[in-house]
C-alpha cells in the first residue's frame, strides 16, 4: 500500500504541475492583450503594446530601395514588413513568418482583400491537423486571420499565402506560421487601409543591405 500511496501522491503532484504550467502559459498569452476594441461591429482584444518590444511596433524608418513607392517588401530573416513611402522612408511593421519548412520567397500582388475574413484551412493543413474545422467564421475569436486578410496572388493564381492579423501577438518577431505573414491586428488594419488592390509584394530572405541605410535593421533609428 505504501508504494500505491506514493504513486498516487506523485501522480497528483504531476497533474498539479501540469495545471500550473497551463495556467502560467495562459496568463503569459493573456498579458499580450489589454482591453477591447470595436471594429466594423466586431469586438476584439486590443494588443498590449506596453508588453511588445519597441522594435516590433509600427514606425517610420529610413529605407533605401529601387522598388517603387507603395511596394510591400518583407524581410523574413529579421521579421519586418516594409511599406515603401516617399523620401526614402518606409513604414516598418514587425511580423511573424513561416517556420522552418514553410518559408517562401518571391513576388506577388494583393489581388483580394477581406474585412473580418472567414478562415478555411487548406486541405494539406487539415491532413496534418485533422482536428481543425472546415472553416471558421469571420469575427470569431478563434479565427487566426484576425480583422483583415490580404490575399497574395501570382499571375492571377492564388499562392495560398496571406498578410493577416493574429491571435498570438507573442508570435510577432518569430518563425511561427505555415507560410503566411502575421501582423498585430492593429497593424493589419493599418496596412489594409494603405494598400489598394494590385499592390506589389516582394518576400525575401533578408534585405539588410538595402533597408535603413545598410544598418542593422533591429537597431534602426525611427524617423521622427
Amino acid at each position: 500500500m505504501g508504494w500505491m500511496r506514493r504513486d498516487i501522491v506523485l501522480g497528483g503532484l504531476a497533474s498539479l504541475g501540469t495545471v500550473v504550467v497551463q495556467k502560467s502559459t495562459f496568463a503569459a498569452a493573456s498579458s499580450y492583450f489589454s482591453g477591447t476594441t470595436v471594429d466594423n461591429g466586431v469586438t476584439f482584444r486590443s494588443t498590449n503594446f506596453a508588453k511588445i518590444e519597441k522594435k516590433w511596433r509600427r514606425q517610420v524608418v529610413k529605407y533605401f530601395s529601387s522598388e517603387p513607392i507603395g511596394t510591400i517588401v518583407v524581410d523574413t530573416r529579421h521579421h519586418f514588413l516594409y511599406l515603401i513611402m516617399e523620401n526614402k522612408t518606409a513604414i516598418r511593421y514587425g511580423v511573424g513568418v513561416g517556420r522552418e519548412g514553410f518559408k517562401w520567397y518571391g513576388r506577388a500582388t494583393i489581388d483580394q482583400k477581406s474585412l473580418w475574413p472567414r478562415w478555411t484551412p487548406p486541405p494539406e493543413m487539415r491532413e496534418r491537423h485533422p482536428e481543425l474545422p472546415e472553416s471558421v467564421a469571420g469575427g470569431s475569436p478563434k479565427n487566426p486571420l484576425g480583422p483583415r486578410a490580404m490575399y497574395l496572388l501570382r499571375d492571377g493564381v492564388d499562392t495560398g499565402y496571406r498578410l493577416h492579423g493574429t491571435l498570438e501577438p507573442g508570435s510577432i518577431g518569430k518563425d511561427a506560421s505555415s507560410g503566411c505573414i502575421r501582423m498585430f491586428n492593429e497593424d493589419a488594419i493599418d496596412l489594409y487601409q494603405r494598400c489598394p488592390i494590385g499592390t506589389a509584394v516582394q518576400v525575401l530572405p533578408h534585405i539588410a543591405d538595402q533597408a535603413e541605410g545598410a544598418a542593422q535593421v533591429s537597431q534602426a533609428t525611427p524617423v521622427e
